[in-house]
């Protein structure tokens, strides 16, 4: 008696009111050839089978996608599984719906909701990895599992371990203008983000001017080198040099000019000298 009880109470547990009896349905739809009354009998199943398809939505619910996207694509296993179930081979509907309804909300994480392209190797490991930690922070009061700890729990390498907690945070993206942590103390993304660095120009005209300069005469590099790096005027110049100040204007605008046009103009005789 103890036993027929146990039994029973087993049966009890895995049955639901979401699971009605569609076996002549079936079997009607099995012998009616595409049409009109075949598709309204196999909607009526759909409706019927309904149910059972929101409720294994409801095992997503806590992955990040709305309710009702997880629903849609739920019951469209639904409809792919009663399109395609064969009473004939004397499995019962739910056997079949049941790993169909799951598979397809299954590819809709894997393949519709992934901001960035994973491997689906990764994002097995990432499964893994974000089991298992769930697993050992609930026997911890919540505390981060270590990767030598995740590692011998799963066992995959630690190096896998660290593949997959990678990939944790790629499944969603925040906005730009998200606040991390406490709005009242954060500051949005945007305030992270870095700027044009101006002294990048700076860099590339040097690189581009130095060999110009090897190139150019003694006394013009003597010149430019006084005015623009020891900040002399021009008179001092020309006093130092034994020349008039014009002339030494005369010949500073001249070789930057034609450094000017040079570097414009012939950019590959800067990457032949560099």
């Amino acid at each position: 008696m103890q036993a027929e009880r146990t039994r029973k109470t087993r049966t009890t547990k895995r049955s639901y009111d979401d699971s009605p009896d569609t076996a002549e349905s079936f079997r009607r739809i099995a012998a009616l050839p595409d049409g009109p009354e075949r598709a309204a009998l196999c909607q009526e199943v759909v409706c019927a089978w309904m149910p059972m398809a929101v409720r294994l939505a409801r095992r997503f619910r806590h992955r990040g996608e709305s309710a009702e996207d997880l629903t849609q694509v739920a019951q469209l296993g639904l409809v792919k599984a009663v399109s395609r179930f064969d009473p004939s081979l004397g499995t019962a509907f739910p056997s079949f719906a049941i790993p169909t309804i799951l598979g397809e909300v299954k590819r809709h994480f894997r393949d519709d909701l992934w901001v960035v392209h994973v491997p689906r190797r990764v994002q097995e490991l990432r499964g893994q990895v974000r089991s298992v930690d769930h697993e050992l922070g609930a026997t911890r009061g919540g505390t981060i599992s270590a990767v030598g700890e995740i590692a011998a729990h799963t066992g995959l390498t630690e190096a896998e371990v660290r593949l997959g907690q990678g990939a944790l945070e790629a499944f969603t993206a925040w906005s730009l203008d998200a606040v991390p942590g406490h709005p009242a103390d954060g500051h949005p993304l945007t305030d992270t983000l870095g700027d044009i660095e101006p002294d990048f120009d700076l860099i590339v005209n040097r690189e581009a001017l130095r060999p110009l300069l090897r190139a150019l005469p003694e006394r013009e590099r003597e010149i430019l080198y006084m005015r623009f790096y020891c900040e002399m005027t021009q008179a001092r110049i020309g006093a130092q040099l034994g020349v008039s100040q014009m002339h030494v204007s005369r010949l500073i605008t001249r070789t930057c000019a034609r450094l000017h046009d040079q570097v414009m103009a012939e950019p590959r005789a800067f990457r032949r000298a560099s």
